[in-house]
């Protein structure tokens, strides 16, 4: 089971409980994932902290100073 943050620009668009997939980007050393389609964006991952699931269940929607972050969960194979 693996855990990730992702950065949500407007409020309402997931909630607690909502499955969710993920579209993979890549940068020359970094990936980065979205939440389809383009609700939630991640921070970057080295190539060797690479998310292998492309489906996942949020489990958090929190709201603070700096925006929407929405807490996921996938199984990872």
């Amino acid at each position: 089971m693996r855990t990730m943050e992702f950065k949500m620009e407007r409020p309402g668009l997931l909630k607690e409980g909502d499955h969710v997939t993920i579209t993979e980007g890549l940068l020359p050393s970094n990936y980065y994932y979205t939440i389809d389609p383009s609700l939630a964006m991640s921070g970057n991952y080295p190539f060797r902290e690479r998310l292998l699931a492309r489906e996942g269940d949020v489990t958090a929607v929190v709201e603070n100073e700096r925006g929407f972050y929405v807490t996921v969960v996938f199984e990872e194979p």
